[in-house]
């Protein structure tokens, strides 16, 4: 039998109620994979149900119903286990900025229990891996945005999780520095991460990800390859990602689902 997949979102739902008293469906029944050694990217306009598909994945919201999987835990019923397992980064995760990334990377690692003989090794790696060597010791706060937002990938990545989900990850990055990040991203990938990206940023990821999910109302509208979705939604299969998108996304928006 196929190994089982690391990331497993089996038919997840969060709905809120409005101060009128109305049901708003902020994801309505997502389910995605992503297996050992790749990289999904998950798109979706603002409101689309990205972040908090993500954010249930990472245990910080309950799911109304459904359920996933990360490494085998299950987000309800081992909420603890997917932490061990899972990275979780945001455009929004702050550092502190009067602790030094080294000093975060060793909390972080206490935190996940690391054995405190290896852990100051463990934090050697990280901070050579993503470059932060040389500001290892400088408090966050005197630091560049770039700098910031690797010392919350290496936050995430201390513990070494099979798993990572992302949101938004080059959102605060200039160019070189949001290139930077996709290639230590692709070095992960390679190790065996899975990893679970979303973006707006449609054209950083076009040649960076495995398959793609587009996320529309709170649900599934599209999935594959980009070779597949340009074919399934452009006329004659000539186009990029983003047409594919857009497509996909309009035809959804101009025959909506009844709301209940």
């Amino acid at each position: 039998m196929p190994p089982e997949p690391v990331i497993d979102v089996a038919g997840l739902v969060k709905h809120y109620h409005a101060s009128d008293g109305t049901v708003v469906r902020a994801v309505n029944g997502v389910s995605l994979t992503v297996e050992a050694g790749e990289t999904v990217g998950l798109l979706g306009a603002n409101g689309a149900g990205k972040t908090t598909t993500l954010r249930m994945l990472a245990t910080l919201l309950r799911p109304t119903s459904g359920t996933a999987r990360v490494a085998g835990c299950d987000i309800r019923d081992d909420p603890v286990g997917v932490r061990r397992s899972l990275g979780y980064v945001s455009a929004t995760t702050g550092v502190p900025d009067r602790l030094s990334a080294r000093e975060i990377f060793m909390s972080f690692g206490q935190l996940h229990g690391l054995p405190a003989e290896t852990l100051p090794e463990r934090v050697a790696v990280l901070l050579n891996q993503l470059d932060l060597t040389g500001c290892a010791d400088r408090p966050a706060g005197r630091l560049s945005s770039g700098q910031r937002q690797r010392i919350s990938l290496g936050r995430a990545l201390v513990h070494d999780p099979p798993a990572l989900v992302l949101d938004e990850p080059t959102n605060a990055l200039d160019v070189i520095g949001a290139r930077d990040l996709l290639d230590l991203l692709a070095q992960l990938r390679s190790e065996g991460h899975a990893i679970l990206l979303s973006t707006h940023r449609l054209h950083e990821i076009e040649s960076r990800c495995d398959r793609f999910v587009i996320i529309h109302g709170g649900g599934v509208v599209a999935t594959g390859t980009r070779e597949s979705l340009v074919a399934d939604w452009i006329t004659g299969g000539d186009g990029d990602l983003e047409g594919a998108f857009f497509a996909a996304i309009g035809t959804c928006a101009a025959h909506p689902e009844p709301q209940p």
